[in-house]
């Protein structure tokens, strides 16, 4: 939790829970391959995490969210007006509960990093949500803005609990059990290995390709160079034989 003169934040950092179509990823994620990793990724499904804001002072605080990429997330609501910690004795504290989505994406993010961040502003008023304006959080008329970053980062989503029965002996591998929840047995992992052989060897069959490609680009520059030297040799004796045949000329006249 961020504590500022005007809001408590909670979280300070946005996570977004990336879903997998399986398990499996959490088992191979160390050993297979940037394509492969990417592909077991759920896209096209939109994601969701929830922002506290909390109003410990006694006045009205008006508040505004931002982000600098408006395609791929949502704030529901982006602004609004925590009334003051004293008159909310429902609920206890006043809390603000903001959801913060992300737009279901068509590729997925390389290696879950992610540079995105929010802009929360928030500024002293006396106005309710309705009159909230963007000239508020202007600094240049002078009023008190403060201003916080929250940066997002991509999570992996908690394991689902293990199907191995209580009674079953230790070390026995989590992973050599079919269930309806998407485990995998040993046939399972035997066409995930065949695929990442697979992959490899479709990745060295393209780099050897690409050596071929730049040799033989390598072969025609060469060529094209002997071809000129040629041409310009060529050209020096016709301009000697020009230059006599002048000079020739000159001396009959």
């Amino acid at each position: 939790m961020t504590t500022g003169e005007l809001l408590s934040i909670d979280p300070q950092e946005l996570q977004f829970p990336y879903p997998y179509l399986h398990r499996f990823h959490f088992f191979f994620s160390k050993i297979l391959t940037n394509f492969f990793v990417l592909n077991l990724i759920e896209l096209r499904k939109q994601i969701s995490c929830s922002l506290n804001l909390s109003n410990k002072t006694n006045n009205y605080v008006a508040f505004k969210v931002k982000t600098k990429n408006p395609r791929k997330y949502c704030v529901k609501p982006n602004n609004g007006v925590g009334l003051p910690w004293s008159t909310c004795n429902v609920t206890g504290l006043p809390l603000t509960k903001l959801e913060l989505a992300m737009q279901a994406q068509k590729e997925a993010p390389l290696d879950m990093q992610c540079k995105d961040k929010f802009l929360l502003q928030s500024v002293v008023t006396i106005t309710t949500t309705k009159d909230i304006t963007p000239e508020m959080f202007n600094k240049e008329s002078g009023h008190h803005v403060e201003e916080c970053k929250l940066r997002v980062a991509y999570i992996a989503p908690p394991r689902p609990p293990s199907p191995v029965k209580e009674g079953s002996k230790e070390g026995s591998s989590h992973w050599a059990s079919v269930s309806d929840n998407g485990s995998y047995n040993s046939a399972d992992l035997a066409s995930k290995r065949a695929l990442i052989s697979k992959l490899n060897e479709e990745k060295n069959a393209t780099l050897l390709e690409n050596n071929k490609l730049q040799q033989e680009l390598e072969l025609l520059r060469r060529e094209a160079k002997r071809g000129y030297s040629g041409m310009k040799f060529l050209y020096i004796i016709l301009v000697g034989i020009v230059g006599i045949i002048l000079g020739y000329l000159l001396k009959r006249t």
